[in-house]
């Protein structure tokens, strides 16, 4: 088994969205705000070959969207899905399962590729994995979470026959994965695990979207049910603590992958590295 990570560039959110409750005096101490009040923020996705299976879990916000929706978000950067995977010998063709830790957009973005006025699966080859509570989330949502959820990057799936729920198919489920569920920045969110080199690597997605995000209150204004978040992350990060987990950020900045160690102040970051030098 081989992991990559893939970069698919780079977008921005309001600061004060990111961290919640925590004064801006202290969060912009860790991801320095520009002028607008905008912090850059990474879309990172993670590539796992076994044997004929290629999976790719999220897959960043894509590229369809119109000049007036990139205006809000600043998508930037060099990197690119296509380019990424080119750079590990690969293209969109190879993947043969997509996993979707959620369907908020700059998590599924690049599932869905325009051609013409047609709305096609990027990745055609592709099973794409979600939850069945999730999809009902996202195809009903409510009112303060539905501008995450864009139509044309969920309908295309279920309509390209190629939408596959774990709870219906778990037999082609890639074993290799297990799924860890969590409920407090949207219902039935994933995170995928993995055991690799001797080490459980789990994707973080927006249960801990950077290692900033470690200390307890550091939970985001955008999460449904931010007490539910709260004990989710206490939980996990003692136990990723305990048994030397690796964390894989898909929205810190410039930390990739990092362990865990117990301090005065509670659990934070121990040692940062990138997932190619394990």
């Amino acid at each position: 088994m081989q992991l990559y990570t893939i970069d698919t560039g780079m977008f921005k959110l309001d600061g004060g969205a990111m961290f919640g409750v925590v004064p801006k005096t202290m969060w912009n101490k860790l991801n320095p705000a520009d002028e607008n009040n905008m912090c850059s923020w990474a879309l990172r996705c993670l590539l796992i070959q076994d044997g004929k299976k290629l999976i790719l879990i999220d897959n960043g916000i894509g590229n369809k969207q119109d000049e007036k929706f990139f205006g809000h978000y600043y998508l930037h950067g060099n990197d690119t899905l296509d380019q990424s995977l080119a750079k590990h010998g690969f293209t969109t063709d190879d993947i043969t399962d997509v996993i979707l830790t959620h369907l908020h957009f700059d998590h599924c973005g690049g599932s869905i590729k325009r051609e013409g006025d047609k709305l096609l699966p990027a990745f055609k080859n592709a099973s794409f994995w979600t939850n069945e509570r999730h999809w009902q989330t996202a195809n009903i949502p409510n009112d303060r979470e539905k501008a995450s959820f864009l139509k044309e990057n969920i309908i295309p799936i279920q309509e390209s026959g190629q939408l596959k729920f774990i709870e219906k198919n778990q037999k082609d489920f890639p074993s290799i994965i297990q799924v860890r569920q969590v409920f407090g920045h949207t219902e039935g969110m994933m995170l995928p695990q993995v055991n690799y080199k001797g080490k459980t690597i789990i994707y973080m997605a927006d249960l801990l979207p950077s290692a900033a995000h470690l200390p307890l209150p550091y939970i985001m204004a955008y999460d449904m049910f931010p007490l539910t978040t709260l004990n989710e992350k206490k939980s996990f990060i003692s136990e990723a603590q305990q048994n030397d987990y690796i964390l894989f950020f898909e929205h810190d900045p410039s930390i990739e992958c990092c362990t865990l160690k117990m301090t005065d102040k509670g659990i934070r970051v121990n040692e940062c590295f990138k997932l190619a030098d394990l």
